[in-house]
């Protein structure tokens, strides 16, 4: 399983519904003494919780050679809206690819792609929530809805968070997996193939829980010695056997504007993306959650003019069109916008 390269640079936040008070943040050096690894993460964490409520929370899981840092523009967006996110770092594949030797680079990415590096991260998520829950957050997790906690992730991250809802895969006869049943929904952006598995709709059968999926027309990953298309995320789309999901799809765009660099992809486009992924993530917990679809079908009729194809607005079975755009020089399959 591969991911892109996430570098961050904080972009502004539109202030819209956002509460009065400034959200907090709040990081921690967890050591998983289990395992001999350091998961640090980083809570972004509402102001204004009225006492005795209880605050979704969102484990988010960064791209290849990220850190807790990065996608703080999400971060910032979701606690300003009564949501809490907890950015997980994967020692194994977080910005410290990028100290040392350049000429050693590519053998230290193909380290970090290795499905035994893949697991342990989908184990970080699991242990980081493990102390979120348990006091290892202070009282912070007393305060956590937990009907309502998501996985979520960009890049390797969604690999990350798919192996997280179920996600599984054969070696040596047996099932490896690492689900964690108490992840109720998943965002997946920009979802990378499981690398060497050539039967996804086996890999990603049992995940049923409610899952979006965003990416662009342009989302190619490139990275040394590694390329996948646009179209390998439709892929993982398509191969997800259950209902409950949803596909949004940005017209032109790239695989990096998801993350917080500033003008990946266009300067004039890549702030409206940003702001529009984060929209449609709350969008799809109104749906997933409360089975309201009024925000999302204002989504789809504020962002229609990126887009190349809207997600539906019910957790249903969507139809596929072909659409008249392209992906790398080729027709793709994409769900039809209503």
């Amino acid at each position: 399983m591969l991911l892109a390269i996430a570098i961050t640079t904080a972009i502004p936040i539109d202030p819209a519904r956002a509460q009065s008070a400034a959200p907090s943040v709040i990081d921690f050096n967890w050591i998983d003494s289990a395992r001999s690894r350091a998961v640090p993460a980083r809570l972004h964490w509402p102001t204004s919780v009225a006492p005795g409520s209880r605050v979704p929370l969102i484990v988010f899981s960064h791209g290849m050679g990220g850190s807790r840092r990065g996608y703080s523009y999400l971060g910032k967006y979701w606690a300003a809206r009564g949501i809490a996110s907890l950015h997980v770092q994967h020692a194994g594949s977080d910005s410290s690819l990028w100290v040392g030797n350049p000429l050693t680079v590519v053998d230290r990415l193909q380290r970090a792609a290795h499905e035994s590096e893949a697991l342990a991260r989908a184990w970080d998520l699991r242990f980081a929530l493990d102390r979120m829950l348990s006091g290892g957050a202070g009282s912070y997790g007393a305060q956590i809805d937990r009907r309502r906690i998501v996985a979520a992730g960009h890049s390797y991250g969604a690999n990350t968070a798919l192996l997280a809802v179920g996600a599984r895969v054969m070696r040596e006869g047996q099932w490896v997996e690492a689900r964690d049943p108490r992840f109720a929904a998943a965002i997946m952006i920009s979802a990378p193939p499981f690398y060497g598995e050539s039967d996804l709709a086996s890999v990603l059968s049992k995940i049923t829980v409610p899952n979006l999926h965003v990416t662009a027309t342009n989302d190619v990953i490139e990275i040394p010695g590694y390329h996948s298309p646009a179209a390998d995320r439709l892929a993982v789309f398509n191969a997800i056997a259950t209902p409950r999901k949803l596909l949004a799809v940005f017209e032109g765009g790239s695989h990096s504007i998801f993350t917080d660099r500033s003008f990946t992809g266009g300067p004039a486009l890549n702030p409206k993306v940003k702001a529009a992924t984060a929209e449609l993530t709350l969008a799809f917990l109104d749906l997933a959650f409360d089975s309201n679809g009024t925000t999302l079908t204002r989504w789809n009729a504020t962002w229609q003019p990126i887009l190349a194809s809207a997600p539906g607005t019910a957790l249903s079975p969507v139809p596929v069109a072909r659409s008249r755009r392209t992906v790398q020089g080729s027709a793709v399959g994409l769900v039809a916008a209503p």
